[in-house]
């Protein structure tokens, strides 16, 4: 294997992966060590592969004999956290926003935000200079500062775009990781990366729970898992009902409070509230020992734009028949553009790349159950 192909991370996985195929005492916590032991070498599409399946719960680090100080000095959930935020960076498309994985993105996503937010909030006073602090109440009363068709168009286009982005990416790393034959993904793999991922069944150290700042493992950082992803999948279930009222129905917003869109996207809203303060929370109660420092703010910027885009949605919402609508709107819309812009380049995809690993695994070990030898 050529290791100059390898980043220096990567480098260090492969020597860990080595240690770890000869010891194999870690092989029941998750899917990582079983997936390991299929393989003899470990380039770098195989690594990046294994990170990506790894779920950070930190039970092989705690059960581990090889852990610093000894002489092997195994740390698995820091080094394999370092590959899997490389990968992000490695998949990107286009390529040229690359570096944007190691930027601030808390930072980039903020000034994003307060730009279109201005962008919105000055669109309105040249239009109609009353717009963005009267009292607008009734179908289309958000389309008083900036007609439907106009921000249909401005978001639907960075929303298309960062949708062609992500799936440019995981095309990437789908093609990387290298399929076990050709013959495409079959239902019952899929299935099973789904069930899977929609229970987070490797997030558990092996059933005791994930590790944090002491000896009890715990579920919670699971719990918040499920807040936030199933928090965003009811605002999009939302946002998706709105767009049908809107176009088959001829329905404008805003809608009633007990309307669809409005109860999804207020149970949608109060789990990315819980969500993220809960998953940051327990980031920050992390040994330092299993996470990796070094992207410490590249993957709390999307922690923090999923809980503004809900802080200012919730906000709106209660207060959408005041003065402050118009902020509020232009605030919130622009927090919506940013997370837009920047969930490709950000902690967004590695949902996206964790599931793919997922499917690979369950397509890998069918195959290996049909007798087909190693994958």
């Amino acid at each position: 294997m050529n290791l100059a192909t390898l980043s220096a991370d990567q480098v260090e996985a492969e020597r860990l992966m080595t240690v770890c195929n000869s010891c194999r005492y870690c092989e029941g916590l998750c899917a990582v060590f079983p997936a390991m032991e299929l393989r003899r070498a470990f380039p770098a599409g195989d690594l990046n592969y294994l990170a990506n399946l790894c779920h950070g719960c930190g039970a092989c680090y705690v059960d581990c004999q090889f852990t610093p100080p000894h002489e092997f000095k195994v740390d698995v959930p820091r080094v394999l956290a370092a590959v899997r935020a490389g990968s992000y960076a490695d998949y990107a498309w286009p390529r040229a926003f690359a570096g944007l994985f190691r930027r601030n993105g808390l930072v980039v996503s903020l000034i994003a935000a307060l730009s279109v937010a201005l962008f919105v909030a000055g669109f309105a006073l040249v239009h109609d200079r009353s717009a963005l602090f009267a009292v607008h109440v009734g179908p289309a009363a958000f389309y008083k500062l900036m007609p439907h068709n106009t921000m249909a168009a401005l978001f639907g286009g960075v929303f298309l775009y960062a949708i062609l982005a992500l799936a440019m990416g995981l095309r990437a790393f789908w093609n990387d990781i290298g399929a076990p034959d050709t013959r495409g993904v079959e239902t019952g793999s899929l299935w099973q990366a789904i069930k899977d991922a929609g229970s987070l069944r490797y997030l558990d150290g092996g059933g005791v729970g994930c590790h944090n700042d002491d000896d009890q493992p715990t579920d919670t950082r699971k719990h918040w898992h499920h807040a936030t992803f199933y928090g965003f999948m009811l605002c999009l279930a939302a946002t998706s009902v709105a767009t049908l009222y809107h176009y088959l129905l001829g329905r404008q917003a805003p809608y009633p409070w007990y309307d669809l869109p409005v109860v999804l996207g207020t149970l949608g809203g109060i789990g990315l509230l819980v969500g993220p303060v809960g998953l940051l929370r327990a980031k920050l109660k992390r040994d330092p020992l299993l996470r990796d420092e070094s992207r410490f703010g590249m993957e709390t910027a999307f922690l923090a734009m999923l809980f503004l885009t809900s802080l200012t949605g919730l906000a709106l919402l209660v207060l959408r028949a005041t003065p402050a609508m118009g902020t509020l709107l232009a605030i919130h819309l622009g927090v919506v553009f940013a997370l837009f812009l920047t969930m490709p380049y950000g902690k967004f995809v590695h949902g996206l790349y964790r599931f793919a690993a997922l499917v690979r695994y369950a397509k890998e070990r069918k195959m290996i159950e049909a007798g087909h030898g190693e994958a």
